[in-house]
């Protein structure tokens, strides 16, 4: 037990470790790390993986010279494309059987068809918007599966999402990780980069509200 604590400690934390992994693992870290963004974006099993913070590592430690930015970059776009669309596929075909049980109390119909319609209406936005919020990030591509979001729409947004997260964090490490106050506070620079990706949604969400109750 103390050792399955001590290793879920590990992948929680796992970007603190990741100077140790680098010298360890050698150029077997990219493949570690591909690794890691796939499966926190790709399995509903696994959103405790570290994912902000590990991107944002990742581009402070390349600028050291310890990884090529270069190849991280575009591994990481592709771990976190593929990520999404694995998580998508399964909700699509995983999602309906365990929703037609209608004793369930928790899958019932009526959340599938809330889920579709959510989805057609916001759909584009939220595929977006939870790449930069972390448990939503791992469960929202699952549901747009679940509700049958339509999928060269999801992929687009797939896309663009993916891209514009991981190029926010990995860059943002890249070029400003190392400087003292930044990496002294590395947990709030964190939320003030969350805070600021998702402001404009948030605006747009408080005004659309405004406009309903007119």
């Amino acid at each position: 037990m103390e050792i399955i604590k001590r290793l879920f400690s590990f992948l929680i934390h796992l970007d603190q470790y990741l100077g140790l992994i680098i010298q360890v693992c050698g150029l077997w870290t990219y493949l570690i790390l591909f690794l890691i963004i796939f499966c926190e974006t790709g399995l509903v099993v696994a959103p405790f993986l570290p994912g902000d913070s590990l991107l944002f590592a990742v581009g402070a430690l390349s600028a050291k010279g310890f990884l090529k930015i270069e190849w991280i970059y575009l591994l990481l776009i592709v771990a976190a494309f593929l990520g999404d669309t694995v998580n998508y596929w399964i909700g699509y075909f995983v999602g309906p059987k365990i929703f037609s049980q209608e004793k369930s109390r928790l899958f019932k119909k009526e959340y599938l068809e809330k889920s579709r319609k959510f989805y057609e209406k916001y759909g584009g936005k939220t595929i977006i918007l939870a790449r930069f919020i972390p448990i939503m990030r791992t469960f929202a591509p699952f549901v747009a599966g679940i509700g049958k979001m339509n999928y060269f729409k999801f992929l687009s947004y797939n896309l663009l999402g993916g891209w514009i997260w991981v190029t926010i964090f990995t860059l943002g490490g890249y070029f400003f990780g190392n400087i003292p106050m930044i990496k002294n506070n590395f947990s709030i620079t964190i939320l003030v980069i969350i805070f600021l990706s998702i402001l404009p949604a948030i605006i747009e969400v408080v005004r659309g509200k405004k406009e309903n109750r007119k």
